[in-house]
């Protein structure tokens, strides 16, 4: 029954009790699927939806309901998964510990079930859990009448067994891929193991193996999904590898050698994944377990490569361990009794490789199969080695670490006998001892049989080397071994032809005669001669067998070559003239040779730029081409996943079509059948009920089932009613007769029943009476005792109490005390540390009044440098005003005796002159003018004798010998470009009057009337300098007038055009003095720092 739209999680927890309460635990396990699976529950709380999930997975273990089980919980975990991790680990565990709970109590039903019957013969357990029920199964329960132990387990035990395994698989299939609940899966994944290892489920396991091969691979494939889990991640490795070492362990302990190894592979994998080295323990485990399956394998090559590996890797950890770079839990305990039997198997297993291999190959003169070094390449990956084993490598390698001298002493002496001495006639005769006591040690048996083949293999080779032919008999004579080692003719004659098609030996039998004949054909090949040599050789090109004399066939094929080497040295000692000519022509080699070296240097280098140049052309060919087709791969596939993809949105969509269709026509079933049943349980009337019945037909039959079923009773009702109402004036009738009678009965009854009543009463009081009168009786004698037991408690207490109390007041007393203890020291802190505080402000106070006073200071001598320096400025300035006032005088006395001198010679100027003569004028440029014949005159005297022609009177020539100062009425009238030295006679409204004279007594107006350039004084040229003279002692800027550089704030108070008239300025620009307040302004330099 479906709950309401509305029903919340306790409510469908609440009914679902009820219908386990009623004994219907397959509708309460409908509900709670219904409620779980269903859209509304998502938004349900956890902690409500919890014990609804504990519930259901325990209705679905009792009814063993897998597929309701996984829906409800695949749906659970995408709920809860973003909120809770806990609560779906918590759902999980209880769902796999009732099944794991139900399997233990089935088993203990069978053995109860066994136990009562006859012991019977025990059969072989169910293969597979998934296909237990076979057809010979089925027949034989039919026609057997006993009850075996099989077939016990089959009926009991097997369908909890294989509800327990689609348990783990359903929790695997729910927890991949998932990062949030990765520790869950491993741990259920190691369960699962411990689940095929203890009821040897060999099926269950590989496919096990298998489910989480590809979990691992969709991990890798799909590593971009949500919660996906990140193979990169250390700690993500190392769980899968935890896993897979437990799948490894479980594989060998089952014997599933094929699963082993590719679980292997499976760690070899994840070991190159992972960037986190694994740890030793777990490294020696892994070499161990190969050690194991490469003897399962016979493949025992690799089976002593892993071999000393793990010796290798014991020697490591326990060198680690002793020097304390490694902690001894993650290394294997390493005793020297460990190291003395890894030791022990390292050595016997190299012997045991067998030097001719008995692999079905194609013969001595076919290469290895591309396969079979395939297959080696992957066995030495998974060794951790770079190049393939063989056995004269593994030999090398245990004598280098010294293994002789920790093997035991047997495995010792047969290394010597195999590997190191020479003596075919006893050789099985002295290994037969070393075979007993190998024989006798359980993990060493297996060994015998390879060893054998070496052996034998050993006995030919050398037989090979001493005879040419020997008795079949006398080899069978050598070739004995201890009981039950025997080897018979027949496996010897086996391993013969096995040798010589191999091509390691070469012998003919010849059963006729019984001789063995050793080939010495001087012309046969050579190959068989040589151990190792052929196609299935363990052995590489040293050979490892002693050598007493060199076969005919070796003789012969160096015949040649010796007498080759015996004629060249005769020739050297019989004819000097060849030893000559053979150095003349050495000497001819190495000349040629000297001559072409640097040429076929050059041209081996352009050939291997050349071959360089082509390498990157066709690589760059290559890797375009590559691209290339990388791109259109990814083309390819783009447009397949979309294809991909909108094929399957179609049939998804599809599906959502028909599911929705297929449920609601269910849901309409399910209503009509509902409604016909409810119709069926709710009416007693027959009603007949069409097959293809609709909606609308079932509520016109109700109706009319209603009409007719209320008809029916109202006619029963009727009927009923008048024969009850006949039948009761009947009883009535004759009741009439007998009421009297039953009155004095009933009375007389009444009347004996309280008679009985009272006597019963009185006799109980008198009873109880008695024994409370009895009892106090015995209870008085205890009365003195007793107030005596209250008194001595009283006082016990009392006293008790008093010592208390003192006790109390002591500890009051002295908490009091320790408390105003504390508190003075409080205090006398807090006062010290006050004092210390008003110290410290003291000293700082002291600290900034030094400072104030000390700035004071140094403003003040700041002032009084200002004005110093002011004063000297001044001086400077009216030297300056002097020196320029005495060059203007000068120059306009010149140009007054150069005017005279062009208006017309006057002879008593002339002889005045020649009495007197006068200094030359200096000219313009600084230089006096000198008055030299012939010289013609500048364009400054040519325009000054132009204005004097152009108008006013000119003046005389002794007054402007004699006046230093003409009158400004007596200028003349000029136009056009004037003169510097005139331009303070024009009228007194031109711009450039009484420049000179402004500038030189400061009271010019407050305008700008001079070039900036100029400094607002005029210089002589011979005061200026030349350009010539600016690399010398030049210190200042020709625009600044000044002498050095001034700082900014300081330029306004030295000499310049505005130096009287910025002289308040500078005053108003100092810094106040220290600890003066701030009137607001900015005043350039006022923060410049002061020099110590």
């Amino acid at each position: 029954m479906a709950p309401p739209p509305h029903s919340k999680p306790e409510n469908t927890l609440k009914r679902a009790q009820e219908l386990i309460g009623v004994q219907q635990p397959q509708a309460a396990l409908q509900l709670l699927h219904e409620h779980v699976i269903s859209k509304r529950t998502r938004n349900s709380p956890i902690a409500s939806l919890e014990p609804v999930m504990i519930l259901f997975v325990e209705l679905c273990v009792d009814l063993r309901k897998g597929k309701l089980a996984k829906d409800g919980l695949y749906q659970y975990k995408n709920t809860a998964q973003n909120t809770n991790v806990g609560t779906i680990e918590l759902v999980f565990k209880k769902f796999i510990e009732l099944a794991e709970q139900k399997v233990t109590e089935a088993q203990a039903k069978a053995d109860e079930v066994q136990a009562s019957l006859e012991p019977s013969l025990q059969t072989q357990n169910v293969d597979d859990l998934e296909a237990s029920e076979t057809p010979e199964s089925i027949l034989l329960s039919t026609v057997s009448g006993e009850q075996s132990r099989d077939r016990t387990d089959r009926a009991i035990v097997t369908p909890w067994l294989k509800f327990l395994w689609e348990t783990y698989r359903t929790v695997l299939d729910i927890f991949k891929n998932n990062a949030r609940l990765e520790i869950m899966y491993q741990s259920t994944a190691h369960q699962a193991f411990q689940f095929c290892s203890k009821y040897a489920r060999k099926t269950e396991f590989r496919r096990l193996c298998e489910l989480l091969r590809n979990h691992l691979q969709n991990a890798a494939k799909f590593s971009s999904q949500m919660h996906a889990i990140n193979l990169s991640d250390p700690d993500t490795l190392q769980r899968h590898l935890d896993t897979r070492f437990q799948q490894l362990n479980v594989a060998v302990e089952l014997e599933l050698w094929q699963e082993a190894f590719r679980s292997v592979e499976d760690i070899h994998t994840l070991l190159n994944l992972s960037k986190r080295p694994a740890k030793n323990i777990m490294m020696a485990n892994y070499f161990e377990k190969l050690t194991r399956i490469f003897l399962v394998s016979e493949n025992y090559l690799f089976h002593a490569a892993a071999w000393s590996r793990y010796y290798n890797l014991l020697r490591q950890s326990a060198a680690a361990v002793a020097s304390g770079q490694s902690p001894k839990k993650d290394n294997p305990a390493v005793t020297e009794a460990e190291m003395t039997k890894a030791a022990s198997f390292v050595l016997l297993s190299a012997l045991s490789i067998p030097v001719i291999s008995t692999s079905r190959s194609r013969g001595a003169l076919v290469d290895v199969d591309e396969a079979r070094k395939n297959k080696n390449s992957r066995l030495t990956n998974l060794l951790g080695m770079s190049q393939a084993p063989t056995r004269a490598i593994l030999f090398k390698d245990a004598l280098s670490k010294g293994l002789l001298k920790r093997a035991r002493p047997e495995i010792r002496e047969l290394y010597n006998i195999l590997e190191v001495d020479f003596h075919p006639l006893s050789i099985c005769k002295k290994i037969s001892p070393i075979l007993a006591k190998i024989g006798a040690d359980e993990e060493m048996t297996k060994y015998v049989g390879p060893l054998q083949q070496v052996i034998l293999t050993r006995l030919f080779q050398q037989l090979s080397q001493v005879y040419d032919s020997v008795e079949i008999k006398f080899v069978l004579d050598l070739a004995q071994f201890p009981d039950p080692f025997q080897v018979t003719s027949g496996t010897i004659e086996k391993f013969i032809m096995n040798g010589c098609k191999k091509g390691d030996l070469s012998i003919r039998v010849d059963h006729a005669t019984g001789v063995l004949t050793f080939d010495s054909d001087v012309f046969s090949s050579a190959k068989a001669m040589h151990p190792g040599s052929g196609a299935g050789s363990a052995e590489g090109e040293l050979r490892s067998v002693q050598r007493l004399q060199s076969t005919p066939a070796e003789i012969v094929r160096s015949q040649l070559t010796r007498l080759a080497k015996s004629l060249f040295i005769t020739c050297q000692y019989v004819d000097p003239s060849f030893n000559e000519e053979r150095i003349k022509l050495k000497e001819a080699a190495l000349a040629r040779t000297a001559e072409g070296a640097e040429q076929e240097h050059q041209e081996a280098l352009a050939r291997r730029e050349v071959i360089s140049q082509k390498k990157e052309a066709a690589l760059k060919a290559l890797q375009a081409k590559e691209s290339e087709e990388h791109t259109k791969r990814l083309l390819r596939q783009q447009q397949a996943r979309d294809e991909e993809a909108r094929r399957l949105a179609e049939e998804q969509r599809v599906r959502q079509q028909q599911r929705l269709q297929a449920e609601q026509e269910r849901v309409a079933r399910e209503e009509i059948q509902r409604q016909i049943e409810e119709l069926k349980s709710t009416t007693k009337i027959a009603i007949d009920i069409p097959e293809d019945i609709t909606d609308l037909n079932i509520r016109k039959i109700k109706l009319e089932a209603l009409e007719k079923e209320k008809s029916q009773l109202q006619e029963q009702l009727r009927i009923a009613g008048k024969r009850i109402d006949h039948l009761e004036r009947a009883y009535r009738k004759e009741e009439i007769k007998h009421l009297k009678d039953d009155y004095e009965h009933q009375k007389q009854a009444d009347l004996e029943a309280y008679e009985q009543a009272k006597e019963e009463e009185l006799k109980e009081a008198k009873q109880k009476h008695e024994e409370d009168v009895s009892l106090k009786h015995r209870l008085s004698r205890l009365v003195p005792q007793y107030q005596q037991f209250v008194t001595t408690v009283k006082q016990q207490r009392k006293s008790e109490f008093e010592k208390r109390s003192r006790q109390a007041q002591k500890d009051l007393e002295k908490q009091k005390a320790d408390r105003v203890k504390e508190i003075k020291a409080k205090l006398a802190k807090e006062k010290r540390e006050r004092e210390e505080q008003e110290r410290r402000e003291r000293e700082e106070e002291e600290r900034q009044r030094e400072e104030a006073e000390a700035k004071a200071k140094a403003e003040e001598e700041k002032r009084a440098k200002f004005a110093e320096d002011k004063a000297k400025r001044e001086e400077e300035r009216r030297k300056l005003d002097e020196t320029a006032r005495k060059q203007q005088q000068i120059e306009e006395e010149a140009l007054a005796r150069a005017a005279a001198k062009r208006a017309g010679p006057v002879a008593p100027e002339r002889s005045l002159s020649r009495e007197q003569p006068s200094e030359p004028a200096p000219s313009a440029s600084g230089r006096p003018l000198l008055n030299l014949s012939g010289s013609k005159p500048s364009w400054r005297e040519r325009e000054a004798a132009k204005a004097a022609q152009g108008g006013g009177q000119p003046a005389a020539p002794a007054q402007a010998a004699t006046s230093p100062e003409p009158a400004a009425g007596d200028a003349p009238k000029r136009s056009g470009y004037v003169l510097p030295a005139l331009r303070s006679r024009g009228a007194e409204g031109s711009p450039a009057s009484g420049w000179r004279e402004r500038e030189g007594s400061g009271r010019g107006p407050a305008g700008r009337t001079e070039s900036p350039a100029t400094g607002g004084r005029y210089e002589p040229p011979s005061a200026r300098g030349s350009f010539r003279d600016t690399g010398r002692d030049r210190t200042q800027s020709p625009a600044t007038g000044g002498g050095g550089y001034v700082h900014p704030a300081r330029r306004g108070q030295q000499d310049g055009p505005r130096g009287r008239e910025t002289e308040r300025e500078s005053q108003e620009s100092l810094p106040p003095p220290a600890g003066a307040p701030s009137d607001g302004k900015y005043r350039p330099g006022a923060f410049r720092r002061t020099q110590g």
